[in-house]
């Protein structure tokens, strides 16, 4: 069991044997060694497995090749109807830090299935960089290896369906446009086990894409931007928030607007064209960029040299929420309000 702490990260203690999480002066010290860093540039990354190519079959289609090999057994294990959990919470729209149900590829796929379900991963992503990133250059954090994640189906491809990929600090999926006003399908989960600010940690562009926007902000639109009641993490962060936390689009200066719209490019990078695309449209349903707001939070227990702690996008039926401390978890919903 993970140390309850301000700091414990409920998400991580979930079917891992996880080490102990430091303590917290230890934790938050190196914390802000590594803030202070961050300007520094330059990712420090150790050997890097080789990653699969992307596939030039679209993921859907892969799907439905995957489902025509399951043998009955494998069905009965591995699909479940499209309304599994209920209409309230179906299953295919919760994030996942695990397995569904513990059932890892390497236990039940073959390894033909283990290449095909390999291939429709690689195809909702952008390409081999963004498969790097999402498979924390081949760690996997605690899944170990891509096997050791898992891949489930609800409902069928010829109707209506979802794939969900799942494992420690990652839930992505695709659907074929089962979900007409989700973009991804659903919610997302991604994240890495080292703390957002280190540049050891594969997400640390996008902090870095955003603290360019704090170091453009003058100290009334800073003022304006920090939010004093953290939007949560989980699953949870995605409810919306009303009135909005953080600083308006609509009101920065022109300059310091380019800098958000870097700061999106560096969010949908690693997704597949079609995906960004429907995420932009329901941005633009939502009323554009005009009305997605910034906002930052810094948590009471870090060093004073770390500006913030945590930052969130969010609009009409957006929500990007990012939490670096004591390690990365984003969690992403993006639909039609």
């Amino acid at each position: 069991m993970l140390n309850e702490t301000p700091l414990y990260c409920p998400e991580c203690d979930e079917g891992f044997d996880l080490p102990e999480v430091r303590s917290r002066r230890s934790f938050l010290s190196a914390i802000g060694a590594s803030a202070a860093v961050l300007a520094a540039g330059g990712v420090a990354r150790g050997d890097e497995k080789p990653t699969t190519k992307l596939s030039t079959k679209p993921a859907e289609g892969l799907v439905k090749e995957l489902f025509a090999t399951l043998s009955e057994d494998q069905q009965k294990n591995l699909v479940m109807p499209f309304n599994h959990g209920g209409d309230a919470t179906p299953t295919r729209l919760k994030t996942f830090n695990a397995p569904i149900g513990g059932k890892r590829i390497a236990d039940n796929y073959t390894k033909a299935q283990q290449d095909l379900c390999r291939q429709i991963l690689v195809s909702i992503l952008s390409g081999e960089d963004a498969f790097k990133r999402l498979s924390r250059h081949g760690e996997w954090d605690s899944s170990e290896s891509f096997e050791g994640c898992g891949m489930h189906l609800f409902g069928e491809p010829d109707s209506k369906f979802a794939m969900v990929f799942a494992g420690h600090h990652i839930t992505l999926r695709c659907d074929g446009d089962s979900e007409p006003k989700a973009a991804f399908g659903g919610p997302i989960y991604y994240g890495h086990s080292e703390p957002g600010y280190s540049t050891a940690n594969v997400y640390n562009y996008q902090t870095r894409a955003v603290q360019e926007v704090f170091d453009a902000l003058n100290e009334e639109q800073r003022k304006t931007a920090m939010a004093t009641k953290p939007a949560g993490d989980g699953q949870g962060a995605l409810r919306p928030l009303k009135p909005r936390h953080g600083i308006a689009f609509k009101d920065l200066e022109g300059d310091q607007k380019e800098l958000v719209e870097k700061v999106m490019r560096s969010l949908l990078g690693p997704f597949r064209h079609e995906d960004v695309e429907e995420v932009m449209q329901i941005v633009k349903a939502g009323g554009g960029m005009d009305e997605i707001n910034l906002a930052f939070y810094k948590d009471k227990e870090v060093d004073g040299k770390v500006q913030w702690s945590f930052w969130r996008l969010e609009g009409p039926g957006f929500v990007w929420n990012y939490r670096p401390l004591p390690h990365v978890h984003c969690f992403v919903s993006v639909q039609n309000a």
